[in-house]
C-alpha cells in the first residue's frame, strides 16, 4: 500500500517540502500523528490557532452554527457577521469592516482601498512603501508587496506600484516618499522575516510621517493580531491607530476568515468596488466572533504579556549554556531563538524526535509560536526540549 507521501507526490502541486509526519488528532497545545506519538505544538497552524486545537467555545459555535446556516451570500444580512463587526470595531477603534477568507486577500484588498484613497486623495498616487524582509502574501500583487526576488522572480511580470526600504529606518520611509505615494504598509512585527521588532519609537514615528505627509498608515497584523503579541492589536502597544489595518490567521482560531479594517477617512470603498463569495459566511464569522469574544473576556491577551515574558526569560538563559545561542527576539508569544549558525532546520528536526513542533523561521532562527491558551509547564517543557536539541545538534557535528 501507498504510503501518504507517495499518494501526495502522485496528486498534489508540490509548492512546499513537508515536515515527514501526518497529524491527526489535537487537544489544547497538543497534536498527535498516525503512528500515535504526541507532539507540543508550538506552530499552532502558523500563528493561527490561538486557542488551540477543539477548544470548547469554538466547537460550540461550529456545532450550533452548522445546524442553522453555514453560507448564503453577501446579498443578504447575517447577524453572525455584523456581531463580529460591531466588536471588532469596539475594540479596535476603526470604523468600518470587510470580511474575506485570508491574510493575502485581506493584504489585496487594503492595496486596492490604498489606491483608490490615493486617486480621490492625492491626485492619483498609487505607491506604496513597504519594509525589506516583509510578508503580505501570495497573490501576484501582495508577493510583489513583499518584496522577496525569491517570491516574486518566477511570475514576472509583476504589478509596479511598490517601494522598499528597510525595516525600523524612518530617514529611509521619509526619503522614500514622493508625490506618487499614497500609503505605508508595515507589519508591527515581522514574523516571516524572522521575529524583527521594531524600536519602541519606528512605529509612532510613522504615524507622525503619515499625519505630516497626508499619507495612510496600512498595518498588516495578520500573524500579529488577535492577541498574539500580548495585545488584542500589534498597534496597541503604542499611542496610535493605523488608517487600515488586516487581520486574519487567529481571528477565526484555524477556520478561514479575514478582514480590512479602516477608519472613516480611509473607508473609500463604494458598492461594486469590491466583493467576495465566501468572505463573511455566517459559519465563519460566527466561529471567528466566539474566537474574539473568547480573546476578550477572558483578557487572554494579559495573559499572553506574562507567558511571553516568562518563555523568553527561560529562552536567554540557555545563552549561558549553549553557545549556539545568539540571543532572543519576540513581542508575547510570537518569539524567536537566534542562532549564531545557520543550523536551525537542525534544531527544528532534533525537536521534533523530542516531541515539540516548531520551525526555522530564518536558517538561524527558531520560531515559536504556540496556542495562546498554552500552560507555564507547556513553556518550560518546550524550553528544555530546545535545551536538549542544542546539545544534541552540537554534539553530531
Amino acid at each position: 500500500m501507498a504510503s501518504i507521501a507517495e499518494r501526495e507526490a502522485s496528486v498534489f502541486m508540490r509548492t512546499g517540502v513537508r515536515v515527514p509526519i501526518t497529524l491527526v488528532r489535537g487537544e489544547g497545545t497538543r497534536v498527535w500523528d498516525d503512528a500515535g506519538n504526541e507532539y507540543l505544538d508550538f506552530i499552532a497552524g502558523i500563528s493561527t490557532d490561538n486557542l488551540g486545537h477543539a477548544h470548547p467555545a469554538m466547537l460550540q459555535a461550529i456545532r450550533e452554527q452548522s445546524e442553522q446556516l453555514i453560507h448564503v451570500s453577501n446579498i443578504f444580512y447575517t447577524v453572525p457577521q455584523i456581531e463580529l463587526a460591531e466588536l471588532l470595531v469596539e475594540q479596535s477603534g476603526l470604523q468600518q469592516v470587510f470580511f474575506c477568507n485570508s491574510g493575502a486577500e485581506a493584504n489585496e484588498g487594503a492595496i486596492k482601498l490604498a489606491r483608490k484613497w490615493g486617486r480621490q486623495q492625492r491626485d492619483g498616487s498609487f505607491e506604496i512603501i513597504t519594509a525589506q524582509n516583509a510578508f503580505h502574501g501570495r497573490t501576484l500583487t501582495t508577493v510583489t508587496a513583499t518584496g522577496n526576488p525569491a517570491y516574486m522572480d518566477p511570475f514576472g511580470p509583476l504589478p509596479g506600484g511598490f517601494v522598499y526600504v528597510p525595516y525600523d529606518d524612518i530617514d529611509a520611509l521619509r526619503a522614500a516618499v514622493t508625490d506618487q505615494t499614497c500609503a505605508i504598509m508595515l507589519e508591527t512585527v515581522q514574523g516571516e522575516g524572522g521575529v524583527n521588532v521594531p524600536d519602541p519609537a519606528y512605529l509612532p514615528a510613522v504615524r507622525a510621517l503619515c499625519d505630516e505627509l497626508n499619507l495612510l498608515l496600512v498595518l498588516d497584523e495578520i500573524q500579529t493580531g488577535m492577541g498574539r503579541t500580548g495585545k488584542l492589536f500589534g498597534f496597541q502597544h503604542y499611542d496610535f491607530r493605523p488608517d487600515v489595518m488586516t487581520l486574519a490567521k487567529g481571528l477565526g482560531g484555524g477556520v478561514p476568515v479575514a478582514a480590512i479594517l479602516a477608519n472613516a477617512r480611509a473607508a473609500v470603498f463604494e458598492p461594486g468596488d469590491h466583493g467576495t463569495t465566501f468572505g463573511g459566511q455566517p459559519f465563519a464569522t460566527a466561529v471567528a466572533l466566539a474566537v474574539t469574544r473568547t480573546i476578550v473576556d477572558e483578557e487572554i491577551p494579559a495573559q499572553v504579556a506574562e507567558k511571553g515574558e516568562r518563555v523568553q526569560r527561560r529562552l536567554r538563559a540557555l545563552e549561558d549554556t549553549q553557545p549556539a545561542v545568539a540571543g532572543v527576539r519576540g513581542q508575547g508569544l510570537l518569539v524567536a531563538l537566534v542562532l549564531h549558525e545557520e543550523i536551525a532546520a537542525d534544531v527544528v528536526a532534533a525537536a521534533r524526535e523530542r516531541g515539540l513542533l516548531c520551525n526555522n523561521v530564518r536558517p538561524n532562527a527558531v520560531r515559536l509560536m504556540p496556542p495562546l491558551t498554552v500552560s507555564d509547564d507547556e513553556l518550560d517543557r518546550a524550553v528544555e526540549i530546545l535545551e536538549a536539541s542544542l546539545e544534541a545538534v552540537a554534539t553530531s557535528k
